[in-house]
């Protein structure tokens, strides 16, 4: 079932779909496709390109495949085939029957390169690929041509067909589109086509030592499956001659290919090396450590997909690079949460209270579960003469208009009733270990100005809480080329702590999400077992995006 679309924002993208749809351009079709290539795992600025490429399609009645780009046996792996079926389910869409591999149509491909061999529009060339740059030349002045261009057809066709058979080793030859070394865009002169690589495929197995380059497979691969819009972000702009070049000498579908501006975000990272780099040297905890911007460590923070797919959705489609601020990010996580996380009642830093008037107390609350869901209903929570609040809501010398508890002064105690403070405990070296306070029931005639949680002490339990933060210290963290981008993490991104929680947090199971009150958002972490969860903190309360 394919996720509900966010409220749309009109884009260039959605205007060209509305307009062909209007012309009958490919007779009110819309097929699009998402691509990745199964050489590592997704992350948010991927998760821009599934919400466009499944969201023109469910927008127009249309249908969007999930194709691996399996065109480079050297770096793929089905390990991140089968994590990126997961991570596109998650963020709730589904390609039905559609789902491919480029590999599959690697006999196509051979046989159309045979084409243009015959065609006299591609040769085979020796010329070692570290001296090709000598030929290629510069985008102002043309290149020269290869010793090898001018040979026949039939020699060019006999010699590819004795790379497939595996006669010659890696980097000995490859076929070359015949284009115009006098182009001033670099693709278009005489691109590599085929290379031999004596690599078995992941998918494809060991039936092949010649493989197709990327520019050249990708338009085939639409024009097979007839894809009407080929949405790409803004870095294959200038691969589109070479894109509708293809097309047009294999004598293909038209697909149209569309480029669009990648996501790029504060504090954040998205190259794939550099992730890599961070796994590999262990300075996070896996891919799906929850500082990372992988759809893994998204999922696993506890970030709802709804909440990622309205942000794309806010960001919009453009021509042009900007950088977005991680803050929208985060605002759209805690806008989500607020509608659906459960409330629940945790503290940090806890300070003991102690209640003098017992006479009455209740030895239960119940606490609203989501004031934004009324169907979500109510809880009861253990009370008693003694509790936990944080440790920060006590002040026995208050600063100016500080209106959480001290010393005669009262407070609401959430989902309960009132304390007022008339007295401190303390250390011999003069810390406040305990408040001691009267209680007062919710119709008292008492007035304040704040309310604060707490947890009964004779009922909380503790419960392990991961404090996450921003994994970098810099907006920026690889604007500086000159600057390792590892010398801009953020040492204070991640904070172990025992927090003492109402028991209903007991019964938590992984990927349960919650707001505990005053504090933030959680969920509990895959980490979590029976009665003995571990809560990973998504995102603060406090919200620093605001619209423009």
């Amino acid at each position: 079932m394919n996720a509900p679309a966010p409220e749309k924002n009109m884009h260039f993208i959605r205007e060209i779909i509305a307009e062909d749809n209007r012309t009958g351009k490919y007779g009110g079709q819309v097929v699009t496709r998402f691509p990745p290539e199964p050489n590592g795992y997704l992350h948010i600025g991927h998760a821009k390109a599934i919400c466009l490429d499944f969201g023109m399609a469910l927008e127009n009645n249309g249908e969007c495949h999930l194709r691996m780009d399996d065109t480079n046996p050297v770096k793929e792996d089905v390990e991140y085939t089968d994590s990126i079926q997961a991570d596109v389910r998650w963020l709730g869409f589904d390609w039905g029957p559609h789902y491919y591999h480029a590999s599959d149509y690697f006999e196509q491909m051979y046989e159309l390169a045979c084409g243009l061999i015959r065609d006299g529009k591609a040769y085979v060339c020796e010329v070692p690929g570290d001296e090709w740059k000598h030929y290629r030349g510069i985008p102002t002045e043309p290149g020269k041509a290869s010793p090898f261009r001018n040979r026949s057809a039939a020699e060019n066709l006999d010699l590819f067909q004795r790379m497939r058979a595996g006669e010659f080793p890696d980097g000995a030859k490859v076929l070359r589109a015949k284009i115009d070394m006098a182009s001033p865009n670099l693709h278009m002169r005489d691109p590599v086509l085929y290379r031999i690589l004596h690599t078995p495929h992941p998918h494809a197995g060991d039936k092949w030592c010649i493989y197709p380059m990327y520019d050249y497979a990708h338009p085939i691969e639409d024009a097979l499956e007839k894809i009407t819009h080929s949405m790409c972000t803004l870095e294959f702009e200038v691969h589109r001659p070479l894109y509708d070049w293809v097309i047009q000498n294999c004598r293909l579908f038209p697909s149209r290919q569309i480029e669009f501006a990648r996501l790029e975000l504060t504090y954040t990272v998205m190259s794939k090396r550099k992730l890599l780099e961070l796994v590999q040297r262990k300075l996070v905890k896996g891919w799906d450590d929850p500082r990372l911007p992988t759809l893994g460590g998204l999922r696993r923070r506890g970030v709802p997909p709804a909440a990622i797919r309205q942000f794309c959705e806010r960001v919009g489609i453009t021509k042009y690079d900007s950088l977005t601020d991680v803050a929208l990010l985060e605002h759209c996580i805690r806008d989500e949460l607020n509608r659906t996380a459960p409330r629940a009642m945790a503290v940090l830093n806890p300070l003991r209270v102690v209640i003098e008037n017992t006479d009455g107390l209740p030895a239960a609350v119940r606490g609203v579960n989501n004031p934004e869901d009324p169907a979500a209903g109510t809880r009861e929570i253990p009370f008693g003469p003694e509790l936990f609040i944080e440790r920060e809501d006590f002040a026995e010398t208050p600063p100016p208009k500080y209106f959480r508890l001290s010393p005669g002064k009262s407070v609401r105690l959430r989902n309960a009733g009132f304390l007022t403070c008339t007295g401190v405990d303390h250390d011999p070296a003069g810390n406040v270990v305990a408040v001691r306070g009267t209680f007062a029931p919710m119709d008292a005639p008492v007035k304040v100005k704040a309310t604060i949680h707490w947890v009964p002490a004779h009922a909380a339990k503790p419960v392990e809480v991961r404090l996450y933060d921003r994994l970098f210290k810099v907006p920026e963290p690889d604007a500086d080329k000159d600057v390792d981008f590892k010398s801009h993490l953020n040492p204070d991104s991640l904070h172990m702590a025992t927090a003492l929680a109402e028991p209903s947090l007991l019964d938590a199971r992984p990927g349960d999400r919650f707001q505990f009150e005053r504090i933030g958002y959680f969920a509990a972490d895959p980490d979590s077992r029976p009665s003995a969860p571990v809560f990973n903190r998504t995102v603060t309360l406090k919200d620093s995006w605001k619209p423009a």
